[in-house]
């Protein structure tokens, strides 16, 4: 059995799926595989990553990690 890590994230300023479409694009474009839900306003992100990168990327964005 694979132990993953999950981290996820609160995000703040998503308007739309698209905007969580956006975020998703954006981290996959720094080789981070993420997840995000608008109606909830989560990102979730499975396995090692650099939170300080993930957290500029999101701000990069004009979303906040509450």
């Amino acid at each position: 059995m694979q132990n993953s890590k999950v981290k996820i994230y609160k995000i703040k300023g998503m308007d739309c799926a698209a905007c969580a479409s956006l975020i998703e694009m954006d981290l996959e474009d720094a080789d981070i595989r993420a997840s995000c839900n608008y109606p909830k306003e989560i990102l979730k992100i499975e396995g090692e990553h650099d939170q300080k990168k993930v957290e500029e990327i999101i701000k990069k964005g004009g979303y906040n990690i509450i």
